[in-house]
């Protein structure tokens, strides 16, 4: 026989438990709600009801943390729900099993970074472990909003505190401040706006939060070698002892590439007939097959690495590890930067310093573009200032011929003396 009583706070304690089974007292206001009493004297109120013809049992809490009073209101309020059609319980078990954050980085680093390079594979998969999933990981893919994903990129953008590289020991390193990333701000909205995008095409989200993320100011850095400090790299570079190294410098400064582009390259990649080079789509950033024409002083270096490399070797700059491309030249660069005195220069401002060299040459920045291997022309576009130096010449001829000729002043003191 069911148990039914109205159900107070007395009622409740006052229920001893059974031996060896669990049962319930069911309230006589509100249709299904109950009161549970486990085996082990623990209480907590449900609610029963059928829903499409199955038997249903949802906990609306333990006792005494829900009070008799609380429980059954918001018994009230389900019931209210189960005869307008809703399955509570159902609601319950399917939010449970909804997709979270974690589980969309998942997918997105299994279905999207095979299709990138290694290196950005690397970066987005360290962005999302380090930045996303501390904060988001557990929630809820259809709870995150516009506010959250402009709240997360405030905190990218603010930078965090840093280890100090000036002390060796590791056991003596001290933090430093924090230092602004709105840079690296941006590239956290990019991914995250391409990964809510899979997840609208998976079901997962009916909106894209990060679709309209408010993208911070970002000044390219500029740095381009004088004539003065090309001499002085070429001087270093040909007296160096490391002779790998330095031609890997080289080449980047005769072809404008990318330093992992040179790295990886290969002899079959260079036409040493008709002075080209072929960089096959897995070695570029853009992903592309790029053929671009070398000078014959990069073609003499190539030339110079068949004699230098053992034969058989597909690589120009072997590293240690056989089969392998040499991987780090980071120690040498900070020895050519103390000795040529440009400690401030990347070795990637070689590829900018490339670009200003055509452009003070007359080069169009649809040249520059395809010589650099620009995808879009828009990155080429930071270039567009140094258009200004060789058209300044033709700018001042103009104004020169347009400048009125000097006049013949009159000297009246002069005219009165031959008077």
């Amino acid at each position: 026989m069911v148990n039914r009583l109205r159900l107070n706070e007395k009622s409740v304690r006052d229920a001893e438990p059974a031996a060896g089974r669990d049962y319930q007292i069911f309230d006589t206001d509100v249709r299904g709600f109950a009161v549970c009493i486990y085996r082990s004297g623990n209480r907590a109120f449900t609610i029963d009801y059928r829903y499409a013809g199955r038997q249903r049992r949802m906990t609306i809490g333990r006792w005494p943390e829900w009070s008799t009073t609380a429980a059954r209101e918001r018994a009230k309020e389900l019931r209210r729900d189960i005869d307008a059609g809703a399955d509570p319980l159902g609601k319950k078990e399917l939010g449970r099993d909804a997709p979270r954050v974690q589980d969309m980085i998942d997918r997105y680093i299994e279905v999207h970074l095979p299709h990138l390079s290694r290196l950005n594979a690397a970066d987005q998969k360290s962005m999302l472990a380090k930045m996303v999933a501390p904060d988001w990981g557990n929630r809820l893919v259809t709870e995150i909003t516009p506010y959250d994903v402009e709240k997360l990129l405030n905190k990218v953008a603010a930078g965090r505190a840093r280890p100090s590289k000036a002390k060796p020991n590791n056991r003596a390193r001290k933090l430093q401040g924090a230092k602004p990333t709105p840079v690296r701000a941006n590239r956290v909205g990019e991914v995250l706006r391409k990964m809510f995008t899979y997840a609208e095409s998976w079901g997962w989200s009916e909106s894209n939060p990060a679709s309209g993320f408010r993208r911070r100011i970002e000044n390219p850095r500029e740095r381009f070698l004088s004539k003065d400090e090309i001499g002085r790299l070429a001087t270093a570079l040909d007296a160096a002892e490391d002779r790998r190294a330095a031609d890997i410098i080289r080449l980047c400064m005769l072809t404008g590439a990318r330093v992992g582009e040179v790295r990886q390259a290969c002899f079959e990649h260079f036409n040493l007939e008709h002075l080209s080079w072929t960089k096959p789509a897995s070695m570029t950033k853009q992903r592309k097959i790029h053929r671009l024409p070398i000078s014959d002083e990069a073609a003499a270096i190539v030339r110079q690495r068949l004699l230098l490399v053992p034969r058989g070797c597909p690589l120009l700059f072997p590293g240690d590890v056989p089969g392998q491309p040499v991987q780090e030249i980071r120690r040498f660069w900070a020895h050519i930067q103390k000795q040529v005195g440009i400690p401030d220069v990347r070795i990637h401002d070689l590829r900018h310093t490339f670009a200003s060299l055509l452009v003070s040459g007359g080069a169009s920045l649809e040249m520059i573009g395809k010589l650099l291997g620009h995808s879009q022309m828009q990155t080429t576009q930071r270039y567009a200032h140094l258009m200004d130096s060789p058209l300044r010449a033709g700018v001042d001829a103009v104004a020169s011929a347009f400048r009125p000729g000097p006049k013949l002043v009159h000297d009246a003191d002069e005219a009165r003396k031959t008077a």
